[in-house]
């Protein structure tokens, strides 16, 4: 990896570790007054985002405990470090957005049936007191969830919350103003489908990751096209493309050139154009003459 990326990936991981560890604490002193304020005002509304909350905390410890380990250096047995700790964990706390919201729902369902009597001051106080923790939170998250799918999915966790707050607020007014009990499961019923989405959003990059699916940011035939471009190049085969961690990609292919350009000068032109094109630092290049590439195909 060149040294200027590294240098970058070691300040970006700076950088989102100082955030979590602002959520983290933020996310923690406001978790108890929120426990004990939805038990004291009987809110689903306000359990189910304390509940959010409460995986936060988890799933922000998890997360800033993949980024300082990623940042291990690789061993002969790790060749490519530790940097897949970060999509575990991810993995992990898309799971936990969906347990806890599919919790969440069923309460819900039971209270729909049998609503009890909410609080709604309690409930109202409690919640603003929430949005505003989880504003600040998710605000300064926004700024590295686009490099880091462990930071998204902590990112993913605070939005929840935000959500859940705002919709405790609002079944705080409507039980304030209109009575309507209902408020309080019908709102939390809607929060937990919205996380559920976000949370399949994350498991399925995830996923994609682990599988390595080529990454949705490369088009692996417009590089194709790009490669056979270059002057030389006859054909391109054998490509794969996949993710190591969030935004660090690597590749490997056999690329056939003419006898000519069957040099190390050609083989450095597609390592900086495959660089500069897709950012993709790790590359192995296999260059090969229309009559290797012929006789690799006998063999086949």
């Amino acid at each position: 990896m060149p040294a200027s990326t590294h240098h970058h990936r070691a300040h970006t991981a700076r950088e989102n570790r100082r955030r979590l560890v602002l959520v983290l604490v933020l996310t923690s002193c406001y978790l108890l007054a929120e426990v004990i304020g939805g038990l004291w005002s009987n809110s689903l509304a306000l359990l189910s985002d304390a509940g959010h909350m409460l995986t936060d905390v988890v799933s922000l410890g998890l997360a800033l405990f993949a980024l300082w380990f990623a940042m291990r250096p690789a061993t002969p047995r790790k060749t490519y470090g530790y940097h897949r700790l970060e999509i575990l964990a991810a993995l992990f706390n898309g799971i936990t957005l969906l347990a806890i919201s599919v919790i969440v729902i069923v309460e819900a369902i039971a209270r729909l049936h049998h609503p009890p009597e909410v609080r709604g001051w309690g409930l109202l106080f409690i919640a603003l007191g929430g949005l505003i923790i989880n504003l600040i939170g998710a605000h300064l998250l926004q700024h590295g969830h686009a490099h880091s799918l462990n930071v998204r999915a902590a990112f993913y966790h605070v939005l929840g919350d935000t959500l859940g707050s705002i919709g405790a607020i609002i079944a705080g007014l409507l039980i304030l103003t209109v009575h309507w009990k209902l408020a309080d499961p019908i709102f939390a019923i809607a929060i937990a489908v919205l996380i559920i989405i976000s949370a399949v959003v994350l498991l399925r990059e995830a996923v994609d990751i682990l599988l390595e699916a080529t990454p949705r940011q490369v088009d692996s035939e417009a590089l194709r096209a790009g490669l056979l471009a270059l002057p030389g190049v006859t054909g391109v085969h054998d490509l794969h493309i996949w993710t190591i961690t969030s935004g660090l990609y690597a590749m490997s292919c056999h690329v056939v050139v003419c006898q000519e350009a069957f040099t190390i000068a050609k083989l450095e032109e597609i390592r900086v154009f495959l660089h500069g094109q897709y950012d993709i630092p790790h590359q192995t290049i296999q260059l090969e003459t229309d009559e290797l590439a012929k006789e690799e195909e006998v063999h086949l």
